[in-house]
């Protein structure tokens, strides 16, 4: 019996018997059943996509055209989308024939019956060789390196996300800085104003030199308040000029407007919409899924390999005739490969990738409780948010009426200063609380909005790589 009746019959068995599926890929579930929804929401409705574009401020949607434009962060995650998809090239190149052309020229001298002879060697040959993917594991490579881009993708959706509230969530701490900047100076003007009348009333004779002193400590330690508003402020815009891609520069936040009522609840949704909004569990989804790949990929590595190499060309001591039939040479191989021992290496190693798989769907089930986790904090925090202006509210009119009850008995000689150095530091704290509290409750909202994800950062990564003319290249 000859040979290649051998081959091909050992082929068509292998074929056969690839047709029985090493590896059954694993699906992931989330973990247990999610709730019909959020138990502090108001506003079931869809959420918004560009959410930022409630607050209706124009010069905040074009620092975020800008960042999302000039982000350093964002170009780092775009190179890095592009070193996936090369690789994924590579190892998808895999499962195609390689084909490589040889030459080769020189003279050779050797002897012969009529003494030494000298004469041209010429040599021209194509070699293919092709691996048959018969257990799929070329395949599975190349699926998990694919999925691999995809998590990569879907990691840069989430910092479009992550910018979008980080730079949202410095902006209006300017703003809140800028305001409480002008706070300070009211109260150092009002400060200054009540220290001159306290010393008028004392070159008249009508007070003690206590109240002169206490009142220019009031005024100092509203001056000494001053710096510590203004470092925080210019903090907050060099950091908006560097998410934008400039350098620290103040001017960059430009106008600052004021801080948004937020009157109306943020729409939320459903749990199980959520899981298909956040790009970070889609990524760790993804990568479950690369993980089960490569459990396929590492277990038909246990299995018999077979190649097939071929060659093709001629060689002549004439360049002519290089090419003409009497010099044409050419073979055709399968090479088998079995692992017999290897020490148990490709057995670990199935193990090994069966345990990033379990480690990735730990991953997963973490960031589905953590994503309901954060929609539920953020929904309380603006809830309570709230309440507390309301409440503040009420303390700023309180202490208010006192200031202005104290000072007037005190000028009336009614009564001692101290009720009106107390009522002054009281009313500007609760204004300064009042200030904070209404920034807290936009940071609650911008929470919300990144923990509910969305869609709108894929239309923005297309328009980008579109741009661009190649992808994950900055335009």
């Amino acid at each position: 019996m000859s040979l290649w009746p051998r081959i091909t019959g050992g082929i068509f068995v292998a074929l056969l018997l690839a047709s029985c599926t090493l590896h059954q890929p694993q699906t992931a579930a989330p973990p247990g059943p999610l709730p019909e929804q959020f138990a502090g929401a108001i506003d079931h409705g869809p959420p918004l996509e560009r959410w930022w574009e409630q607050f209706g401020d124009p010069r905040l949607n074009d620092l975020m055209a800008e960042a999302f434009d000039r982000n350093l962060d964002l170009e780092q995650a775009y190179a890095r989308l592009a070193q996936f998809e090369a690789l994924a090239q590579t190892v998808s190149a895999a499962q195609w024939p390689t084909v490589d052309v040889q030459g080769a020229a020189g003279r050779v001298r050797q002897q012969g019956l009529f003494g030494a002879k000298t004469d041209d060697s010429y040599q021209l040959s194509a070699a293919a060789g092709f691996e048959l993917d018969l257990w799929r594991k070329l395949a599975s490579r190349s699926k998990a390196a694919r999925l691999e881009v995809l998590a990569a993708r879907q990691d840069l959706a989430a910092l479009y996300l992550s910018l979008s509230a980080q730079l949202a969530d410095l902006y209006y701490l300017a703003v809140e800085q800028r305001s409480q900047l002008a706070l300070v100076d009211d109260t150092i003007a009002s400060f200054s104003d009540t220290l001159q009348r306290v010393e008028d009333r004392y070159r008249e004779g009508l007070v003690p030199a206590l109240d002169v002193y206490q009142s220019r400590q009031n005024l100092a330690a509203a001056e000494a308040a001053r710096p510590l508003v203004v470092a925080r402020l210019a903090a907050a815009e060099h950091a908006i000029a560097v998410l934008v891609g400039r350098v620290p520069d103040r001017s960059v936040a430009g106008r600052l407007a004021e801080l948004p009522a937020l009157e109306k609840a943020f729409p939320v949704g459903l749990p199980a919409t959520l899981l298909q909004r956040r790009p970070d569990i889609a990524a760790s989804l993804s990568r479950i899924q690369a993980a089960d790949a490569r459990v396929g990929a590492a277990i038909a590595e246990r299995f018999p390999a077979f190649n097939l190499v071929a060659e093709y060309g001629g060689a002549s001591n004439d360049l002519g005739s290089l090419l003409d039939s009497p010099n044409i040479f050419w073979n055709l191989l399968v090479n088998l490969a079995q692992p017999v021992f290897d020490g148990g290496r490709r057995k670990a190693e199935v193990e090994r990738n069966r345990s990033l798989f379990r480690e990735n769907l730990g991953n997963y089930h973490q960031k589905v409780l953590q994503a309901l986790q954060e929609v539920e904090d953020a929904l309380v925090q603006e809830q309570t948010s709230s309440r507390r202006i309301g409440l503040l509210e009420k303390r700023v009119v309180a202490t208010a009426g006192s200031l202005r009850l104290s000072t007037e008995r005190y000028l009336q000689g009614i009564s001692e200063y101290l009720p009106v150095l107390t009522a002054q530091v009281d009313h500007a704290e609760a204004q300064s609380a009042l200030l904070e509290a209404r920034r807290q409750r936009v940071v609650a909202r911008i929470s919300l909005a990144r923990a509910l994800g969305g869609n709108w950062m894929e239309s923005a990564i297309s328009a980008r790589l579109q741009g661009s003319g190649a992808k994950g290249s900055r335009p």
